[in-house]
């Protein structure tokens, strides 16, 4: 099963779907996360605020962080491989990613 894992910056909720000033492209982005779900793939969100433990648990992670410390995130790992740093990639991207078909 195809896996997707999406490494967060510090944000006050899970999703940053939150609060007064809600960012439209979190709506977006966790509405197509929600799609990549129904094609069957796999989907982990880490929120650097809640979830450190996750982030240092990934080697992957923790080599790019030590690189471009939290500028590299979000971090999008497809089946345990960087395809996205510092950007919400679009649905087409994260279809292209796990190899789902965009419509």
């Amino acid at each position: 099963m195809f896996k997707i894992e999406i490494y967060d910056p510090p944000m006050c909720c899970p999703t940053g779907v939150c609060g007064p000033n809600i960012d439209p492209k979190l709506v977006q982005f966790a509405a197509d996360l929600d799609w990549l779900k129904e094609k069957g793939v796999v989907v982990e969100r880490y929120n650097l605020a809640q979830q450190a433990d996750k982030f240092a648990e990934c080697k992957t992670v923790t080599d790019a962080m030590a690189l471009a410390g939290e500028l590299c995130l979000p971090l999008i790992l497809a089946n345990g491989e960087i395809v996205s740093r510092n950007a919400y990639p679009k649905r087409a991207d994260l279809a292209r990613f796990a190899g789902v078909d965009p419509e």
